[in-house]
């Protein structure tokens, strides 16, 4: 039995959220007497090959999604596990403390998560500076920021656009993200005329920068088929350099009769695989080989990550698999890749 799995029980009989910064306390204990990377790299038989892609050298395909690590408190424990990248966020322009408590909830039964969180964070200036931190400490590796709009905001244009400028200096990439069910009026800007005014400002923004950092947009696993052909289109006009499928779902399909499912906010975990499996071959179809595509959402094993290349995605990104199977699913899913 895993060291992990005999800690999982301790820490599920607290709120979720708790339990997080309890796990994250403890791992980033165990980077500061520098005894979690040797570690970690010994559950690493041989990792697969690197990838070079929107101008980035992946050490390896799988990554971390957004939403574990919101502000880059803890980029190099997170790092120290053996992934590829990680990516952090979402972050936002202002500070803002998300929907009330509870928000966060388990359903073990289907290694699950319902989240309304809300986009907590401590703002975009704070995520920065943590960044940077982690840079000037001789921190090379491959981070993504994903940002998004404050529920309050005016100008979500100019959100994303202020949000863009802030991180580009130091992000490897940049996620835009409209496929969060838990802001009001965020998933809006998946429509055509939306996407499409969003994203243009975003590329000339880009263009005026000193340097091309790649752009990339992730999307709901709620579209149609019309829906994600639709927004691929866009995707391909702008010329964005990578899209993630996908986001959190809104259907309870697959959970209807377990306990919390019920609850308000995104669904994520094992239950999202196939309804994620299913727009990510959608989105691999219609990316036309000119988008890089990044498949987040129900990878519990081994075996679901490997599938999700076979789909052909070129990443893949895990977090609520995380939360039930702990680091070993990295190893062990990066000890498959190689074989």
């Amino acid at each position: 039995m895993s060291l992990y799995a005999l800690i999982r029980p301790l820490l599920f009989r607290l709120p979720p959220e708790m339990a997080h910064q309890l796990t994250f306390a403890g791992l980033d204990g165990l980077q500061a007497i520098g005894l979690l990377r040797g570690y970690c790299q010994r559950q690493i038989s041989s990792a697969p090959a690197s990838k070079l892609l929107m101008g980035l050298n992946f050490p390896n395909p799988l990554g971390i999604a957004a939403g574990l690590d919101k502000n880059a408190d803890h980029l190099s424990a997170l790092l120290s596990l053996g992934v590829g990248f990680v990516e952090v966020g979402t972050v936002t322009l202002r500070p803002q403390s998300g929907n009330p408590r509870p928000r966060l909830f388990r359903l073990p039964a289907e290694q699950a998560l319902i989240n309304r969180m809300g986009f907590n964070n401590k703002g975009v200036d704070h995520l920065v500076m943590r960044l940077r931190q982690y840079r000037q400490k001789g921190g090379q590796a491959i981070v993504g920021v994903n940002i998004g709009k404050n529920k309050d905001s005016d100008d979500a244009i100019l959100d994303y656009q202020t949000c863009l400028q802030r991180v580009y200096a130091d992000a490897d990439y940049v996620v835009v993200n409209i496929s969060s069910p838990n802001t009001p009026g965020l998933r809006a800007w998946q429509n055509p005329s939306e996407l499409m005014a969003l994203l243009t400002a975003l590329k000339d923004q880009q263009q005026k920068l000193p340097k091309k950092v790649p752009l990339v947009v992730k999307i709901a696993p709620d579209l149609d088929e019309s829906g994600v052909a639709t927004l691929m289109k866009c995707l391909r006009q702008t010329e964005v350099e990578g899209v993630i499928a996908t986001n959190t779902t809104i259907s309870r399909e697959a959970v209807a009769q377990v306990p919390h499912a019920q609850e308000t906010g995104g669904l994520s975990g094992l239950p999202l695989r196939k309804l994620g499996d299913h727009v990510l071959h959608q989105v691999v179809e219609h990316a036309e080989r000119s988008l890089v595509v990044i498949a987040s959402g129900g990878v519990s094993c081994p075996e679901y990550a490997l599938h999700k290349l076979q789909l052909g995605a070129d990443l893949v990104q895990m977090y609520s698999g995380l939360i039930y199977q702990g680091p070993e699913l990295i190893w062990q899913s990066l000890n498959a890749l190689e074989k």
